[in-house]
């Protein structure tokens, strides 16, 4: 059966349509549609997160539908003038998994890392996500470290 072609882009702030198309992405992929879509951020907003130099946003669209996504943050050092890139989510569609589109998304993003002023690119994965494991060991070095989350109190 052959697949439809698709086409790798990076959003900007017009995109907001392929935006939130990434963000019911995730929703559905992750199992998390109240996280990603129940109190989305509005257009204003996005479009300055788009905007600014410290996010990336790059999907894989076929047919006018987002097929995949990718969503980063650039980390600008100070110990010295340089940056690191941290995939912060990344999926695809189930029906368009196994094609490579998760790889093509990563090697995509390490032109923009490039133009970025990055010099590494770096991912978690759970330890249960076989198939996320998989595909950073293929594109990286593995490095076993521990995940800690720090609560920030309430605002105000």
């Amino acid at each position: 059966m052959a697949h439809a072609p698709y086409s790798l882009k990076r959003l900007v702030p017009a995109d907001l349509d392929l935006f939130r198309g990434m963000l019911d992405l995730f929703g559905e992929a992750f199992d998390d549609p109240e996280t990603y879509t129940g109190a989305q951020p509005d257009d204003h907003y996005l479009r300055g997160l788009l905007a600014g130099d410290g996010f990336i946003a790059l999907v894989a669209v076929s047919d006018a539908t987002v097929i995949g996504g990718l969503a980063a943050y650039v980390l600008k050092k100070f110990e010295r003038q340089r940056s690191e890139v941290y995939i912060y989510d990344l999926a695809v569609a189930q029906p368009h998994r196994r094609r490579g589109i998760a790889t093509a998304l990563i090697e995509h993003l390490k032109i923009v890392a490039t133009q970025c002023g990055a010099h590494v690119i770096y991912v978690q994965a759970d330890l249960e996500d076989d198939p996320a494991i998989a595909l950073y060991t293929k594109m990286g070095v593995r490095e076993d470290v521990l995940h800690f989350d720090i609560a920030v109190p309430p605002a105000g």
